[in-house]
């Protein structure tokens, strides 16, 4: 099973390497809106029970990162409808290996992806002097959350993309997902949101998420939005992990 994962992780990972148009929207996209948002919001730091800042691009990496994460996870999910459209999916399913490696193996290069998807934000964030006033260990913190998350978000790109078994279906559900973002904090305090929005990101495991990857870098680390930030981050990577192989195996009995 590691064995099979690993290897077709490292076939998926070299194959989107190999093809930058595809990860170029995933950090390009989301970049341009924090330098629109960081341009153009900026004395929004000034509104009463707006969080302590050094700035608002340090308040914004959170949500360009969430972003970025979110769109990994088209890319991972039009990749593995191309590859059922294709025939390859089937040939991997005939093959000698373990079935659920087939879905692993994707949603482990997506985390290998998410990895770098974070690490450019910050590198990011940090050319244009954002701070991370965590220190070390909040770079850390920022990187694993967003590297639990992105798997997360991978896993659900692979379920849209066996239950649709369509790449263009896949592309046209998952901006849905967005929606759901901007029904969080991860672009905006949740003190300073109102009803109904406000209603719902209390309820969005993004909130936790963006929060989770904010507090290191805005103050030191703080053991509440650090801890639900994992646990949202996890809470998304194991429900839909588990949810891609019970995907697969009804796709199977149907085929």
């Amino acid at each position: 099973m590691i064995r099979s994962t690993v290897a077709l992780a490292r076939r998926a990972l070299l194959g989107s390497l190999r093809r930058p148009q595809f990860l170029a929207p995933l950090v390009l996209f989301p970049s341009l809106f924090l330098a629109v948002n960081t341009g153009g919001l900026t004395r929004t730091t000034d509104l009463p029970g707006f969080p302590a800042v050094d700035g608002f691009l340090d308040f914004q990496l959170a949500a360009a990162i969430t972003q970025s994460l979110l769109l990994g996870g088209v890319s991972q999910g039009i990749a593995t409808a191309l590859e059922i459209e294709g025939g390859f999916f089937d040939r991997l399913v005939a093959s000698p290996i373990p079935r659920s490696a087939i879905v692993l193996g994707r949603i482990l290069a997506g985390a290998g992806i998410a990895v770098m998807q974070v690490a450019w934000f910050l590198a990011l964030g940090f050319i244009f002097g954002a701070h991370v006033q965590g220190g070390v260990p909040g770079v850390l913190l920022v990187v694993l959350i967003g590297a639990i998350a992105g798997t997360g978000f991978a896993a659900l790109g692979v379920v849209l993309a066996l239950r649709s078994r369509n790449a263009s279906t896949v592309q046209g559900i998952f901006p849905l997902v967005f929606v759901i973002l901007f029904v969080s904090s991860a672009f905006f305090p949740r003190d300073l949101l109102q009803a109904p929005a406000s209603w719902v990101a209390d309820y969005n495991p993004l909130s936790y998420i963006a929060d989770g990857m904010r507090d290191p870098i805005i103050s030191s680390i703080s053991a509440a939005p650090a801890l639900e930030g994992l646990a949202a981050a996890a809470l998304v990577c194991v429900g839909f992990a588990l949810l891609a192989v019970r995907s697969l195996e009804g796709r199977l009995r149907d085929a």
